[in-house]
Formats: structure tokens, C-alpha cells, sequence
């Protein structure tokens, strides 16, 4: 371990640490809002709002099993330091901005580690991966989606049987009050698994230059710290991601959308609790798609819930690699 580093490159790495934290809100406040705003119930402004208190208050909800898994359980400690620290996050940023701006809902989630896989394996080879924490979150890849499309698949076809003599105007406005409380709680899931993947890295870097002892933790500044840039970067919003999210993969009512929080939100709180980092933007991505998929087959719109699997596909290895490439390029210029 490096414990060698500047408190002025110190305070740097965390600044940057929580600049990605920041982008993280801003890339996924399109998961917690697009579908309380593509079903009117909220008007943007007023969505990020509520999103974004909900994202903070996370930690007082959460343990903090993910941030331990991030810290500890894709790369081992004793190979971090803040070269491999700093590579990570360029990967991780490089790649946010990158499918931000090209309004790709990728997940900040696996950039992350991505970036730390590309950063850790740089300086020392396969060796550095701890592959039982790495599998957990790769199997995750896989089932945060499925079990967010199954939930709201069969929470739609409950509230469809429990409202079969309710008037649709009467549907409609129960589930437009309804959908207050299944967007909170996905908010609340999505504060409480996103911010703690930054709670970890900046942790380990801590770790790593001797901050925190023997003992790895998460200093309680370092909890607010990350909560507080996740929810800022919610309150400025990711607009063209709403749109893919909210509008393009398939159309929404509040009843529909309420299944849909409330299978995410679902899916996310059973992920945090058990401490596996799972990506927002799949999780919420699968509950669209089995909502719509409730309705009809053909309501979803495929060819975008396919364009949106290949960006899944492609987002760590192209986040190792230009992670990797950071970790070189600081080895050259030291």
C-alpha cells in the first residue's frame, strides 16, 4: 500500500471520487423521476426535488454492506492505492459523460467497477480481482433486471385484478396519489445502493493510507459527503435520459408506474440490504419493460430496450479499458 500520498492529492482524489458521485445523481435522476414525470403526476422540476431529498436521507434507512462490498470485495485493499484509485474513476466518469451526453442510460454502477477491475488489474494482473465479491456483482448484471421486470409484471396483474370493478377514473387518481409513495421508495432505494459505492471507494483510499487503522470502515463525514453530491446531482437532472426512460420504451399510466417503482424499489432494497451493488438503470429498465410487456408484447418498444442491453453489455470492459489507460498514463507522468 501507498502511504506515502499528499493530504493536498488526497483531498484531490476525493473531490474527484465525489465529481463522480455528482454524475452518478445526474446520469440516474432519470431512474427515480421518469416515471412519476411521463405519467404527469409530477412536473420535472418538482420531481428532482422529491428524488433528491429522498436519495440523501438513504444512509438513515441502509447499513453500509455495499460500500464493504465496493471497498473490499472487487478489488483487493491491499492493491488499491491512488493511482489505481484515480484510474477507476476516470474510467468511470469518462464513461458517464460519454453515455450521458449521447442519452444512453448506461449503468454508473458497473463503470465503477469496471473502472476498478480495468485500474486494479493494470498494476497487478487477474490476480487482483477478488472473484466472489466480482461474481456477486456480475451475476447481478442478470438478475437485478429480471427480478424488477418479474415484480412488476405480477404486481400488475394483481392491481389489475384488485381494480377489475373500479372505474378507470377512479384508478387513475388512487394510483396517481399511490405513485408518491413508490417513487419515494425508489428513490430511497437508489440513494441507499448508489451513494455507497463512492462511500467505498473513498473508504479504501482512506484505508489505504493508513486513515482508518487496522479496520476497514466508512468515516461518517464520508457517508454525508456522498450522499449529499448523489442528491445534487438528482436535483440538476439527466433530461435526455427521462426521455429513453420515461417516454420511449413504452407508455406509462400512474397505475403502471406505480408497478414499476414499486418493483424496482423492491428489487433495490433486497439488493442493498444483502449488500450486492446493482445498477439502478437495469433494475428500473426491467420494470418498465414488464409492465409494458403486461399490457402486450408490442407495447414495448424492443429495438430501444435492446439498444439500451447492448449499452449494458459494453459498459465495464469500456470503462476497464479507459481506467486501464488512466492508471498508465499517471505511471508515465510520475
Amino acid at each position: 500500500m501507498d502511504a506515502t500520498l499528499g493530504l493536498p492529492i488526497l483531498i484531490g482524489l476525493i473531490a474527484v471520487a465525489l465529481l463522480f458521485d455528482f454524475l452518478n445523481g445526474l446520469h440516474d435522476a432519470a431512474n427515480s423521476i421518469a416515471t412519476i414525470v411521463s405519467t404527469r403526476v409530477l412536473r420535472p422540476q418538482y420531481a428532482v426535488l422529491w428524488a433528491a431529498f429522498f436519495n440523501f436521507i438513504a444512509f438513515m434507512v441502509f447499513g453500509l454492506h455495499v460500500a464493504t462490498t465496493i471497498g473490499t470485495g472487487i478489488i483487493a485493499p491491499g492493491v488499491i492505492d491512488a493511482q489505481v484509485v484515480f484510474g477507476a474513476l476516470c474510467g468511470a466518469i469518462i464513461w458517464n459523460i460519454i453515455t450521458w451526453a449521447l442519452g444512453i442510460p448506461s449503468s454508473s454502477s458497473h463503470a465503477l467497477i469496471g473502472g476498478l477491475i480495468g485500474a486494479g488489474v493494470a498494476k497487478a494482473g487477474l490476480s487482483a480481482a477478488v472473484w466472489s465479491g466480482l461474481s456477486k456483482a456480475l451475476l447481478a448484471i442478470v438478475l437485478s433486471p429480471l427480478v424488477g421486470f418479474l415484480l412488476a409484471l405480477v404486481l400488475v396483474a394483481i392491481v389489475s385484478w384488485a381494480a377489475v370493478r373500479s372505474t378507470p377514473y377512479a384508478v387513475d387518481r388512487a394510483f396517481r396519489i399511490l405513485q408518491f409513495a413508490s417513487a419515494s421508495l425508489y428513490s430511497l432505494g437508489h440513494g441507499g445502493n448508489d451513494a455507497q459505492k463512492t462511500m467505498g471507494i473513498i473508504a479504501v483510499l482512506l484505508y489505504s493510507q493508513g486513515y482508518l487503522g487496522s479496520e476497514f470502515s466508512v468515516p461518517f463525514w464520508v457517508v454525508l459527503s456522498c450522499q449529499a453530491a448523489m442528491a445534487l446531482g438528482t436535483l440538476l437532472g439527466g433530461w435526455r435520459i427521462v426521455r429513453t426512460m420515461g417516454l420511449r420504451i413504452t407508455k406509462l399510466t400512474p397505475m403502471q408506474g406505480f408497478c414499476a417503482e414499486t418493483g424496482g424499489a423492491a428489487t433495490l432494497f433486497m439488493a442493498t440490504f444483502l449488500g450486492v451493488p446493482v445498477s439502478t438503470t437495469h433494475t428500473i429498465t426491467g420494470a418498465i419493460v414488464g409492465v409494458g410487456a403486461a399490457r402486450r408484447m408490442s407495447a414495448v418498444r424492443w429495438n430501444v430496450a435492446s439498444s439500451i442491453v447492448y449499452a449494458w453489455v459494453i459498459t465495464i470492459p469500456a470503462s476497464a479499458m479507459v481506467a486501464a489507460a488512466a492508471y498508465y498514463a499517471v505511471q508515465l507522468v510520475r
